[in-house]
């Protein structure tokens, strides 16, 4: 799938609008997990560009390589319900069927292990 297919850079018209206003309010206030890997995404050289709290289908993922079709999830302790489990698994399947890999990390290994967060994003975007 290319990235200039609009399957997954829209959403459905009817809720794009609040989607973007939550993408907006989401950047404004980031998780210090959030904050700390954007720090760093945000240095990579060119052609490699990640983009945060990124909308694609009905769905705002926290960071986004369009290039290399790779969505980063930095996941706080609510992912961990059940309930939390299952929409994260729809979520994934959706992004996955459309041509995305998803990778996920939690709060405390991109605050404690952020050179491991790193060196793993890294073997994706550059094999």
């Amino acid at each position: 799938m290319s990235v200039d297919n609009p399957e997954f850079r829209t959403s459905s018209p009817d809720i794009y609008l609040l989607l973007k206003e939550n993408a907006r309010k989401n950047r404004a206030k980031m998780t210090e997990a959030e904050t700390i890997l954007w720090e760093r995404l945000r240095c990579y050289p060119r052609p490699i560009r990640f983009r945060r709290q990124h909308i694609i289908g009905d769905y705002i993922v926290d960071f986004a390589c369009l290039q290399k079709m790779l969505v980063i999830e930095v996941d706080g302790e609510y992912h961990s319900t059940d309930e939390q489990k299952a929409l994260d698994d729809l979520r994934t399947e959706y992004l996955n069927k459309i041509g995305f890999s998803v990778i996920r990390f939690t709060n405390e290994q991109v605050v404690n292990h952020i050179d491991d967060v790193l060196a793993h994003i890294e073997e994706l975007i550059y094999e």
